[in-house]
Order: structure tokens, then C-alpha cells, then sequence
């Protein structure tokens, strides 16, 4: 391919989200970070991107999602605090899961900075690809963390992006459900967002059923695909492709983020599922293909060199690049024993319970939703619309009230659906 074709790829890290600790025992350890950055740089990858440090995002811009007492509080709690602060932090879901840890809100700035400024590179056509491993908390609601999630970078690098795009695609193939994401754009038919996830067994955070297909104008524009225990890679592509193909055709959107959580791979710490390296990575060739703008993060991922692994390889992947199969002398080579390869040998322990009739039956239906918006959506457009173009929410809430509930079809005869409830574009 001649050198003037391939696409300019934007990449984000900076080392101090690597040196975050959650806590002992608790399975996010973005020490995978650094361990992915160092094998981009031992595979040579960074040569052929132009790196950047993302700047930290600042309060105001969380914000624009975000509640703004939730954002304050963040900046300001400390793990000394801890005991002083019991009632917010029951408030706004902070704990176990997501713990109070030193430079907390530093982290969140970080990570958070990196997929916005991916969005807005992509906007300027500085960039055809951005890349922000630091990325992907997919989980994070308006006034609350969730999942080891504090603040949802992906809703607002979105939020960027659609200040230039009319649609936007979103793509999440963490094994666990994009629920956060969902449920920021529930309403509207500017975002479509996709997840493929495991579903059912009480599995986290329980949400993404095939039915929930967005509400009022956003109806038809949230497409879930509900899986089972021990899904393969030849299972899962049948599947993902014809999807997203037709998610493609009939929705055209002209910008793309796509959160790669690796916990989707095998032998994941907290995944159930059996995805093999190419399998994971045929999802993220397969995207690129399209030749849209596209944003892509991490997600989870509990299982460190297998995340490290993954994300390298997604990065050559994304690169047109092919690389050798044993590991580049690194700062963390012994990570990678006893192999010291990039794809080990894959051992299925998990027993495939996603039938052909199942996935069958599941990619019927998300088809024939898909079906409902065989045109794109006529968004007017005319202009771009201004820099400071920021939705609002309709209407203001109670304190007793829980934002980020989102209610479907199947709740609504125990729950009264409330108007303000989602975060409405228009």
C-alpha cells in the first residue's frame, strides 16, 4: 500500500494513568496501561502514529455530561476523607467497586482528556483514527460511578463529535453491557449505540436485553445483542458482521467510537467468554474497513498481559501493520512467561452455550429492527452547529430522584417513565 494512503492515526497515553492504584484485590489494574504502551513502543508501532500527552479535561467539560455537584465532589474527596463524606458517597455509588484511591479525579482528567481530544482531532480532519487505550468506561452515569467507572469519557468525546457529525456510531464489544453509553442517548436518533455483551445469570449490570431498542426518537437506535457463556470467535463473527454491516448501510454515521474492553477474550479474570486475540481484532479490522472517522478505546479488561497483548495488536491491526509473534524485549518481557508470545495457545474452558438457533434467532431480530431505519435519520443539518453546542436536560430533578435509571418497555407497568429522565439531543 503506498505510504500517502495509509491512514493518520492520533495516539494518547500518558505514563501517570499506568501508576493509578484502585487497591489491593480490586480487579482494575491500570498498570495494563503501561504495559500496553510498552509493547506499542518494542513492536516499533509508535513510529508510524504521531503520539500525544493527552492535557487534562477540565471540570467544566465533564460537566457537560455530568452533574456538577457529582464532578465537585469527585475533585474534592480524598482517601483520608472517606469517613467524613458516608452519605454523598452512598449518594453517588462510590465504594467497593469504585473505591476513593489517590488522584482519583486526576485519573478521570487523564483518560477522559484523551478521548476528547481524539473527537476533536477527528472533527478537524487532523486525523482519520485516534487511539486512547487510557479510554472506555463505558459504565459511568450522570451522578454516579459505576463498574470501576467515574466519569463516562465516551459520552462526552460523543458529545464532541457531534458538534461536526450529525450521527454517531457507537460500538462496544466489552464483554460486559455499554450501559452507561445507552443510556445517555436513549432518546435520540443522533447516537446509535451497539453492544454485543454477555446477558443473563445475573451477569454486570444486567442490562442490554435484545428488546431494548431506545424510546421515543431514539427508537430502534439502541441495538443490543445479547450472548451467552463461552462464545468463540467463528460464533461471534457470525453474528457481529452481518450486524454491523447493516448497522452500516442504514444508519451511515459519519464518525465511529469504538470501545474495545478486552474482557471479551478468554480466560478473562471476569469474562465468560472465549474470544481468541484474531477474534477480538477481527472486530476492530473489520470497523475499519468503512473508512469513517473512528475513536478507539479500552474498556475492561482483568487479565493484565492479555490486555496489554490485545491492545498492541488491535494497534498494528489498526496500523495495517503484521507483527512477529514473539514479544519485543520490554520492561515487562517476565509478565509474558512462560510463552513470551503475542497469541498463546488458546485453551476454551468455557463451553460454548450460544447455540446456532440462538444466534440465529437473535440476529433475526436485530435485523428487522435495524430494518425500522432503512434511511438514515433526516437530522437537519444544515450548518455546523456551534463549538458550544451542548444539549440540555429537560427539566430539573428532584433530589430523591435517581437520573440514571433507565426504564424500558418490560418496566413500565411497576415504574412511572419520567420525561426528564434521559439525556435528550435534538
Amino acid at each position: 500500500m503506498p505510504k500517502q494512503s495509509k491512514d493518520r492515526i492520533s495516539y494518547f497515553y500518558d505514563s501517570e494513568v499506568g501508576s493509578v492504584y484502585y487497591g489491593p484485590n480490586h480487579p482494575m489494574k491500570p498498570h495494563r496501561l503501561c504495559m500496553t504502551h510498552h509493547l506499542v513502543m518494542g513492536y516499533d508501532l509508535h513510529k508510524q502514529m504521531e503520539l500525544y500527552r493527552p492535557r487534562k479535561a477540565h471540570p467544566v467539560e465533564l460537566a457537560q455530561f455530568h452533574s456538577e455537584d457529582y464532578v465537585d465532589f469527585l475533585a474534592r474527596v480524598t482517601p483520608e476523607h472517606v469517613s467524613e463524606n458516608l452519605q454523598q458517597l452512598q449518594r453517588y455509588n462510590l465504594g467497593e467497586d469504585c473505591p476513593i484511591f489517590e488522584g482519583l479525579f486526576n485519573f478521570c482528567q487523564v483518560y477522559t482528556g484523551g478521548s476528547i481530544d481524539g473527537a476533536t482531532r477527528l472533527n478537524h480532519g487532523l486525523s482519520d483514527i485516534a487511539i486512547n487505550w487510557a479510554g472506555g468506561l463505558h459504565h459511568a452515569k450522570k451522578r454516579e460511578a459505576s463498574g470501576f467507572c467515574y466519569i463516562n469519557d465516551l459520552v462526552l468525546a460523543i458529545l464532541e463529535l457531534l458538534k461536526y457529525h450529525p450521527r454517531v456510531l457507537y460500538l462496544d464489544i466489552d464483554v460486559h453491557h455499554g450501559d452507561g453509553v445507552e443510556e445517555a442517548f436513549y432518546l435520540t436518533d443522533r447516537v446509535m449505540t451497539v453492544s454485543f455483551h454477555k446477558y443473563g445469570d445475573y451477569f454486570f449490570p444486567g442490562t442490554g436485553d435484545v428488546k431494548d431498542i431506545g424510546e421515543k426518537k431514539g427508537k430502534y437506535c439502541s441495538v443490543n445483542v445479547p450472548l451467552r457463556d463461552g462464545i468463540d470467535d467463528v460464533t461471534f463473527q457470525r453474528i457481529f458482521q452481518p450486524v454491523m454491516r447493516k448497522v452500516m448501510e442504514n444508519y451511515r454515521p459519519g464518525a465511529i467510537v469504538l470501545q474495545c474492553g478486552a474482557d471479551s477474550l478468554g480466560n478473562d479474570r471476569l469474562g465468560c467468554f472465549s474470544l481468541s486475540l484474531d477474534g477480538h481484532a477481527e472486530c476492530v479490522r473489520f470497523m475499519k474497513q468503512f473508512k469513517v472517522p473512528m475513536l478507539v478505546t479500552g474498556g475492561g479488561g482483568y487479565t493484565k498481559n492479555n490486555v496489554a497483548r490485545c491492545w498492541a495488536y488491535e494497534t498494528a491491526v489498526l496500523l495495517d501493520t503484521k507483527l512477529d509473534n514473539n514479544l519485543p524485549d520490554n520492561d515487562y518481557y517476565e509478565y509474558y512467561s512462560p510463552q513470551y508470545t503475542l497469541k498463546t495457545r488458546p485453551h476454551q474452558v468455557i463451553e460454548n452455550m450460544n447455540t446456532r438457533s440462538y444466534i440465529e434467532q437473535i440476529k433475526r431480530e436485530v435485523i428487522e429492527n435495524l430494518r425500522s431505519i432503512e434511511h438514515a435519520p433526516g437530522v437537519q443539518m444544515s450548518e455546523v452547529p456551534p463549538e458550544n453546542y451542548i444539549p440540555e436536560l429537560n427539566g430539573d430533578l428532584d433530589e430523591d430522584e435517581n437520573p440514571d435509571e433507565r426504564l424500558g418497555q418490560y418496566a413500565m407497568d411497576r415504574n412511572i417513565k419520567r420525561d426528564d429522565e434521559f439525556y435528550d439531543i435534538y
